[in-house]
């Protein structure tokens, strides 16, 4: 739940710490959901644990980049959410259907959390010129790493043509990312700021809307493991684990205990 879980004790009211606590909450969920999901294909979620420990595993891109500050948390609401929403509720009619049933809870959670992030961009930005400012610096942080997170162009990816023709994906990620920037052009509007890419059109004849170039190289290298923050972020991870071990022994000591009871009484019976 990094990075939105540093800012849980430094969120400006008690009623904005409650929100974003209630996020972080409902990423938690989002994390077990696919976990679960990814075992029905014969992986022990253990195994999948520790390959993500191990820095075996791929995880989003997206949480390798630092949140420096509150107004980055309506950034990554309003942005990093709603990329996911863009990219997700395709996937609610995905072929395999343990992922596509849990996309149906993650998005209608999701639309809560980019509702979030939106009214807090809303808020700093009719606020002071400072606060406006530091919103419109989140926003700058935030927009490149976010159309990256719908993955590689299409000529680049090579695992957009499988998933479609498998029926996982219904959109290439192309067409995603420009439908995505569609929809933030409208809402800036609303917020009073801009998007930082000049390059940003509307495109008459395809009726779309069309982006300028990103930065490739600094998306492989994040997947790589060389991005701003993978390395804090893997060794929080295998903190977390670590503390929590102890939850871990005391469950499966009273899973032990209840099944030797049953046992016990099935064997009186």
């Amino acid at each position: 739940m990094q990075p939105e879980a540093n800012w849980i004790s430094r969120a400006p009211s008690l009623k904005r710490k409650a929100i974003l606590m209630a996020k972080v909450q409902d990423e938690a969920g989002h994390g077990l959901y696919l976990y679960s999901a990814a075992e029905t294909l014969g992986q022990p979620r253990d195994q999948m644990m520790q390959d993500l420990m191990d820095g075996k595993a791929k995880y989003s891109s997206i949480f390798n980049y630092p949140a420096r500050t509150w107004a980055d948390m309506g950034a990554i609401g309003w942005m990093v959410d709603g990329a996911a929403i863009a990219n997700q509720v395709p996937l609610c009619r995905a072929s395999f259907g343990p992922y596509g049933r849990a996309m149906v809870r993650v998005c209608k959670e999701e639309s809560f959390h980019q509702r979030q992030g939106f009214e807090i961009l809303l808020e700093l930005s009719n606020g002071t010129p400072e606060q406006k400012q530091m919103a419109q610096e989140a926003v700058n942080r935030w927009y490149a790493p976010a159309l990256m997170m719908f993955g590689p162009p299409d000529d680049d990816s090579p695992n957009s043509k499988q998933s479609m023709a498998w029926n996982i994906k219904r959109f290439s990620n192309d067409e995603l990312r420009n439908r995505f920037v569609g929809m933030m052009m409208e809402q800036v509007k609303v917020l009073g700021l801009t998007l930082p890419d000049k390059d940003i059109r509307f495109n008459e004849e395809t009726k779309k809307w069309e982006h300028g170039p990103l930065d490739w190289d600094e998306f492989h290298e994040v997947l790589a493991g060389r991005g701003p923050c993978n390395a804090q972020r893997l060794e929080r991870r295998r903190e977390a684990h670590q503390n929590g071990a102890w939850v871990r022994e005391a469950a499966a000591a009273y899973a032990e205990k209840q099944a030797m009871k049953q046992a016990e009484k099935e064997s009186a019976a």
